[in-house]
């Protein structure tokens, strides 16, 4: 087959899929309901975890450091974890009130950390000599967790994952490798809940044979949900390393614990239990998800740093978890030292840098019923104004770690108009 034959191929298969929409986008019945859970759950732990965890020094190293494939490929044969080490990352999910895992079964480096009939480069015929993800999908159901694999489409370990995009030969073998693993692991492990794509580079959602893949996953698996990574557009999309709401699609804000997704002995920059909650409380705020990521040490050990980090924010959500996975989509935003969720007329301020004695709201045009502590229930009296509310009598010292809460009960669903006091506060007379 020339390359012009090629063309021809994905231009037929092109309009072919602008002709038939696929599930994802034909599933619009029944998305908000498969989207249910997760949209309560609002907090989730990703898991990065691979041979590149044995390097220490981030999962794109074969990649950035220009390691031969002979060379890398090695690893899978050391790589030794200890038993059930997913055990550990589900209690820790669990009591930092996270409600779903999403671990990756392949990462771009290629090796599985499943059981694959497709290829020897997989856990239970190397090192490990056990499939990784079925004890991680028995710890997640064990500690009643949601489950989810995340599967990275590019792969430089397979022998067509460049060579596809110019070769239809190697395209169409590529291809049924991959959505033969997919096949697998949707196969083989009971009820999975997300599907979480990963770079579809070297080929677009026609060379994927995205539409395809899509189909068979939700016959697979109905209630599943998959993000946009493959080239469609899925159940919900996936801002990186940072906070991007979308108003018009389910969305989930993933981001690393340091500046590595794989672990990286080197790398210290870790978030603090104060950041992690205020970006948790941003999504909650336009009703996205915050999926934080650990990186696993070699021996599935989860780093130090991670446990404390997460076992203090987990000690937030047991006494604020609630005004997380009940929010409600909230138009107050605007503050420079607090932020805010909603549930019905209730405005949840969360103050993460504490004033002191009055913590000042500007701008609200509800008047206020009541406040009190979110985590204590103790009353904080309340005096306002028409542009602000001074919420009086607080102690010095923040009552809260990392973050304070005040609920505020208001006459109607919180509104904030800052532009109001720009505009009509009266001004000195010249």
């Amino acid at each position: 087959m020339t390359r012009r034959d090629y063309l021809q191929i994905v231009a037929a298969a092109s309009a072919a899929a602008a002709a038939t929409p696929a599930r994802a986008a034909a599933g619009d019945a029944d998305r908000e309901a498969r989207l249910k859970w997760w949209h309560d759950a609002r907090f989730g732990m990703f898991i990065h975890w691979g041979l590149y965890s044995q390097l220490g020094r981030h999962e794109w190293a074969m990649e950035v450091e220009g390691i031969p494939v002979e060379e890398y490929q090695k690893l899978a044969a050391s790589f030794h974890p200890k038993p059930n080490a997913a055990r550990d990352w589900a209690r820790l999910a669990k009591q930092a009130g996270q409600k779903y895992m999403v671990m990756t079964t392949k990462h771009h480096e290629g090796f599985c950390n499943f059981d694959s009939k497709l290829t020897d480069y997989c856990a239970p015929k190397q090192g490990p000599g056990r499939d990784l993800v079925k004890e991680y999908v028995e710890a997640a159901r064990g500690e009643g967790l949601r489950v989810g694999f995340y599967y990275s489409l590019m792969d430089w370990h397979h022998p067509d994952g460049a060579r596809c995009a110019t070769d239809e030969q190697a395209r169409r073998r590529f291809v049924d490798y991959i959505h033969g693993q997919i096949r697998e692991l949707l196969t083989n492990y009971g009820k999975i809940d997300v599907l979480w794509y990963d770079v579809n580079w070297p080929l677009n959602a026609v060379g994927w044979e995205s539409a395809k893949m899509n189909d068979m996953v939700y016959q697979l698996q109905p209630q599943i949900l998959v993000n946009n990574r493959n080239g469609l557009p899925g159940d919900f999309t996936t801002p990186e390393q940072t906070i991007r709401a979308s108003t018009d699609v389910a969305w989930e804000s993933c981001m690393t614990m340091n500046g590595s997704w794989g672990y990286h002995k080197a790398d210290t920059d870790w978030k603090t239990p104060r950041t992690i909650v205020r970006n948790l409380v941003t999504c909650a705020r336009d009703t996205g998800n915050y999926l934080l990521n650990i990186g696993p040490k070699p021996d599935g050990s989860i780093p130090e740093e991670s446990v404390q980090t997460l076992t203090s924010v987990g000690r937030w959500m047991a006494r604020n978890g609630e005004r997380i996975y009940k929010s409600q989509k909230c138009q107050v935003t605007r503050s420079e030292f607090a932020n805010f969720t909603r549930e019905g007329n209730t405005l949840f301020m969360h103050v993460h840098f504490w004033p002191g004695e009055t913590v000042a709201l500007g701008g609200l045009t509800n008047q206020v019923k009541s406040a009190r502590l979110a985590a204590t229930g103790k009353e904080v009296k309340f005096e306002q104004e028409k542009f602000r509310v001074r919420f009086t009598g607080l102690p010095e010292k923040a009552p809260d770690d990392p973050v304070t809460t005040i609920a505020i009960e208001c006459d109607g669903e919180p509104h904030q108009d800052q532009n109001a006091i720009r505009t009509q506060r009266t001004r000195l007379k010249a």
